[in-house]
């Protein structure tokens, strides 16, 4: 069976549809407008700071997929600009856990807020059954993203 005609386990889900649908949906999210021109690096390491909590630095290179000295240098600049800070891991002295600051979570909620703003002018031209399926969908849409979030971190 080809990749875009498989389905999951016992459903009729179309795997090929979902993954269309959610690259289509990407390329316009991540092209929105932004208040704050940052890098989507730069945005990804913030979030995953502000929902994961505090990190070192070989976890991020992990879960951010960047080598080691490019993640260094990111953190490095991020923490001149006052968006993440290092402080000692409790659990080892040795080593730093990078905590992201009152400014760097800002940042992120700004961003929140200002995609909020675009996609209601959208959702608001759905109909009505339109946006009851986006919203049945939600928890299956928000586990699929743990699951993957799980794989990515486990990697």
């Amino acid at each position: 069976m080809t990749p875009a005609k498989r389905t999951a386990h016992d459903t009729d889900l179309d795997i090929g549809g979902l993954t269309r649908a959610i690259e289509s949906f990407n390329r316009y999210y991540i092209r929105l407008p932004a208040v704050q021109k940052l890098s989507f690096t730069t945005l990804s390491v913030l979030d995953t700071l502000a929902v994961g909590g505090p990190r070192r630095l070989t976890e991020l290179v992990r879960t951010e997929q960047m080598s080691q000295p490019g993640l260094t240098q990111l953190v490095t600049r991020l923490e001149r600009d006052g968006l993440v800070e290092r402080r000692p891991d409790p659990a080892d002295g040795r080593a730093a856990l990078v905590h992201i600051t009152e400014a760097g979570r800002r940042i992120g909620e700004a961003r929140h807020e200002d995609r909020s703003r675009h996609l209601h002018r959208l959702v608001v031209q759905l109909t009505p059954e339109e946006r009851q399926a986006i919203a049945a969908a939600l928890p299956a849409l928000t586990r699929l993203a743990e699951l993957g979030n799980g794989e990515a971190a486990q990697r």
